[in-house]
């Protein structure tokens, strides 16, 4: 989103809706790659009750939201220096009010998975105080990048659980999530500061293609090879847009990349069927689509 001029006395005119507002606190457009990683999770872990599943995401979703909202709050004053068209800046909504949603939703995340059991809500739990954590620390520490990878680790594992738990195939793709996030990460952190950090977060985030090709032999070679190929593809295509064009466009790489979470999630999960991969195609064109209207970072 763009930033506007607003002509003195004709502020509240030009002030998006309330709702719009919201929509870009939470970066909405990502959440279907949450619920691709719940997805994904819960195959790996044994699936089971569609009606957990579902559950697992509605408190996902919570907890996501959440972080993006307490994102803004404990960044309110960066933000007023370097990104000035985020909505508390801007003056769209107070930062108390932001405070307050994103604190409640990350309550209701954790409540809406005490149906699924003890070690859910424990695990719910440590995904809720790694979010707090991250929010509240990542610009003051270099290593904001592994807490934020933490987050996606543990929600894998959640998902792994809610199904029949974690195993170690769980372990090694949650592990792969994870890095490609940690390189993502690093390099969404030049978005907003000048200076580039180099092309070692390529070596993070190809840490699901060596998974992958260790994942699945037999009848789920092929497949597994072609979502390798596309997944390295859309990669490239992604860091093109910092590495390989002038000026950098580091938004469209974090926005692209964060897209290919999806991919990774379905490349965990290969041996699936077609309809659960369409079920993951959907994700992924609606990732790309609620892109072009949120902002995803």
């Amino acid at each position: 989103m763009c930033a506007f001029m607003e002509p003195a006395g004709d502020s509240q005119a030009l002030r998006p809706p309330l709702w719009r507002t919201l929509l870009v606190l939470g970066r909405v457009s990502n959440l279907p790659t949450v619920w691709s990683n719940c997805l994904a999770g819960w195959l790996l872990g044994g699936g089971g009750s569609i009606q957990r599943l579902l559950e697992l995401m509605a408190a996902a979703t919570c907890l996501y939201t959440a972080g993006m909202y307490l994102n803004d709050a404990f960044d309110a004053g960066f933000d007023q220096e370097f990104r000035s068209e985020r909505p508390i800046p801007r003056g769209d909504i107070t930062n108390s009010m932001v405070w307050t949603i994103g604190l409640g939703l990350l309550a209701l995340g954790v409540a809406l998975l005490l149906p699924l059991g003890t070690m859910a809500v424990a695990l719910g739990a440590t995904l809720a105080a790694n979010i707090l954590i991250y929010d509240a620390v990542h610009k003051q520490v270099s290593y904001g990048p592994v807490i934020m990878a933490g987050c996606r680790f543990f929600l894998f594992l959640l998902a792994a659980e809610v199904a029949d738990g974690a195993n170690g195939f769980v372990l090694w793709w949650a592990l792969a999530l994870a890095l490609y996030i940690i390189g993502l990460s690093y390099i969404a952190r030049c978005e907003s500061k000048a200076g580039l950090i180099g092309y070692w977060p390529l070596v993070l985030m190809a840490a699901p293609l060596v998974v992958g090709w260790f994942a699945y032999a037999g009848p789920y070679r092929v497949k597994e090879l072609i979502l390798l190929a596309a997944l390295a593809l859309w990669i490239l295509r992604s860091v093109r847009f910092t590495f390989w064009m002038k000026p950098p466009q580091v938004g469209k790489t974090v926005s692209s990349l964060l897209a290919g979470i999806v991919i990774v999630d379905l490349l965990a999960v290969a041996g699936a069927t077609p309809m659960v991969g369409a079920i993951f195609l959907t994700f992924f064109v609606l990732c790309l689509i609620f892109q072009r209207f949120i902002p995803a970072t």
